[in-house]
């Protein structure tokens, strides 16, 4: 397994940027039941996680998108770090919002993008991939080439690989929740009787239930 991989879920483990809860799940706001919650905002507030995660993502960037003309970060919680890429890497950024604003011009875009420039996209979270393939398509709609999608943590749902498969767009990520499975057990975060479950839940999160012989 890769080394950041892993290091970077041990890193969100430790400052409660992911929280484990196989026993107690948290209720999404899609009702699906998890034994997981991520707030990778949360990372913002530690400046040794924050500036790893910024110099991994400007490594991914570089090692495989070294034709990026422009960052732009998705709403909400990719916009702090994607203005802190688009900086180190000396390029133009832009965020793009989940609606268009409710005043003023209702832009979806905020910032200045041309038309032909090639966006590498950055998020913090890909769950279902929704949200993700949303914004991509409101960059490509203004004449953009979305090149690459750079993301802090993928649940690494089928739907999202199906979803990022068929807007033919390519996904890489910093940490993963297999990785992040491997980082809670070798540091004592959960027992490993509950790994098995939290492998389930993965696979059919929407139909997911609490095990209750544990």
């Amino acid at each position: 397994m890769n080394t950041v991989e892993k290091l970077l879920a041990k890193k969100l483990l430790n400052i409660c940027a992911i929280k484990l809860q196989p026993a107690n799940p948290f209720t999404w706001a899609s009702g699906w039941n998890s034994p997981i919650y991520t707030d990778n905002r949360r990372t913002l507030s530690y400046p040794e996680v924050r500036s790893f995660i910024k110099v991994e993502l400007c490594r991914l960037i570089l090692e495989n998108f070294p034709e990026v003309d422009a960052i732009a970060g998705v709403a909400t919680g990719a916009i702090a770090q994607g203005a802190l890429v688009a900086d180190t890497l000396g390029l133009p950024y832009v965020y793009v919002r989940s609606t268009p604003k409710d005043h003023g011009l209702e832009n979806l875009i905020e910032g200045d993008l041309k038309p032909g420039q090639k966006v590498v996209v950055i998020e913090d979270l890909v769950s279902t991939g929704g949200s993700s393939i949303k914004a991509v398509e409101s960059i490509r709609k203004v004449g953009c080439e979305v090149i690459g999608m750079a993301a802090i943590f993928t649940y690494g749902f089928p739907e999202a690989t199906r979803r990022f498969k068929e807007a033919n767009v390519e996904l890489l990520t910093l940490s993963n929740y297999n990785a992040m499975l491997e980082a809670a057990i070798e540091t004592n975060y959960i027992a490993p009787e509950y790994l098995e479950t939290l492998k389930e839940w993965r696979q059919d999160p929407a139909n997911w239930q609490v095990d209750k012989k544990i």
